[in-house]
């Protein structure tokens, strides 16, 4: 029984959300973030940069607390205003080739913790905890965590129904999608989300898992120091982005590998040649088409690489996953990649991007080869995620990816 609630989000004015929302901080260049904190006052930027008031780099609990003083100056200007009563907030996205649309709740820390919000990947302590002193400090979230839940008839009515009406937000961000936002603080609906949300046993993590955990970390402290505790403090709650499993897409990510790990081309095929039946494809740009196929490209060419089955032993959901089949038969035994999470040999690259991308890393000497695998499928991670196991770091690339600003959930 999932406990998903509505919240009072503290959210941009209407005039300036177009302004204040922004992209992930990672996902700017250095030109791109100088440029938006040079021209763009109401840049959501500006509290999760603020080092840029002062034209200096600023880091560790200095700057969560320069973060914290940021985001209580747009308060006291009214750039963000905190809703009156608590709302549910249905949030979709146009992009060019798709439209994504869910609802943004609290989400109860307790079901994390007993695992009805089930996660997939591993976390490492030291994130949690940074990001855990982090929002202790600062006092809120902007960043939801994205979750998944078996498509609703019943929800699907209800935000059909309320995306009839004028949306709150209606604005376009320079990548040309477009975004809307719809406040739904009827008390009839609210309770009829909540409900719907209580009949399912679980839902699951699509994105987020350190901030999952963070806000665990988080409530776990707080309760111990809070001798009033209830339970419904604001702190066992955490902000999530919540869309039905069919709206949800997964790409893959493609491994790049700086160097053969001591072997000369020759000796690497030959090595390969114990798992993979291998085919030359040429210059010609190759992607997999089958699960267990994979696409690698060495030294001016493409290869397909078929697993071979009679020799490999599926035992459990994890066994059966490309990301983890690559791990375990090359990139540990043959190029010696035993940590894929911190090894500075090996690199990602989405697979939302062509492979023309990889085959430039490599052409380009950044890399000496590189892998491709079809995505995995959201029945393969929720198969993960119920039998407790965890995926090989960057197994999925998932969209969609979330602005930061538009709602914020207060501790």
């Amino acid at each position: 029984m999932a406990k998903i609630i509505p919240f009072r989000a503290v959210r941009p004015s209407r005039d300036k959300v177009g302004l204040v929302a922004s992209r992930s901080y990672q996902d700017y260049s250095v030109e791109e973030l100088k440029f938006q904190l040079e021209h763009n006052p109401f840049s959501f930027l500006h509290i999760i940069n603020p080092g840029y008031k002062f034209q200096k780099e600023i880091s560790g609990t200095k700057r969560f607390q320069l973060v914290k003083n940021r985001y209580l100056e747009f308060r006291e200007e009214g750039i963000f205003i905190q809703d009156e009563l608590p709302s549910y907030y249905i949030y979709k996205t146009i992009s060019r080739d798709q439209i994504y649309c869910g609802i943004i709740a609290a989400t109860s820390v307790d079901d994390y913790d007993k695992n009805v919000i089930k996660r997939h990947e591993d976390t490492i302590s030291q994130r949690e905890n940074l990001f855990k002193d982090y929002l202790q400090t600062v006092g809120f979230n902007t960043e939801p965590v994205l979750l998944t839940y078996p498509d609703s008839e019943v929800i699907n009515k209800i935000t059909d129904e309320v995306r009839s009406q004028r949306p709150e937000y209606e604005f376009s961000s320079l990548n040309r999608d477009t975004h809307y936002l719809w406040v739904v603080n009827d008390p009839k609906l609210t309770e009829q989300i909540r409900e719907e949300f209580e009949k399912m046993d679980c839902v699951y993590i699509a994105d987020g898992h350190h901030r999952s955990a963070s806000s665990s970390l988080l409530a776990a402290e707080s309760r111990e120091n809070n001798p009033k505790h209830t339970g419904e403090e604001p702190y066992n709650y955490f902000m999530s982005y919540l869309i039905a499993e069919s709206n949800l897409r997964l790409y893959e990510f493609n491994r790049l590998i700086t160097d053969l790990n001591g072997m000369s081309k020759k000796e690497f095929l030959m090595q390969l040649d114990e798992w993979f039946r291998i085919e030359n494809r040429g210059s010609e740009l190759y992607k997999p088409s089958k699960k267990h196929h994979f696409s690698m490209y060495l030294d001016g060419e493409f290869y397909s690489l078929y697993l071979r089955k009679t020799m490999y032993e599926f035992t459990d959901p994890l066994s059966a996953l490309d990301p983890y089949i690559l791990f375990v038969k090359v990139l540990k035994p043959l190029l010696g990649i035993e940590d894929p999470r911190n090894d500075l040999r090996i690199s990602y690259l989405p697979g939302r991007q062509e492979s023309f991308e990889v085959k430039k890393a490599v052409d380009e000497e950044h890399f000496a080869v590189g892998f491709g695998m079809l995505p995995l499928t959201i029945e393969e991670v929720k198969q993960i995620a119920d039998a407790g196991l965890t995926m090989p770091p960057k197994s999925t690339y998932i969209e969609p990816k979330l602005r930061s600003g538009l709602t914020i959930y207060e501790f």
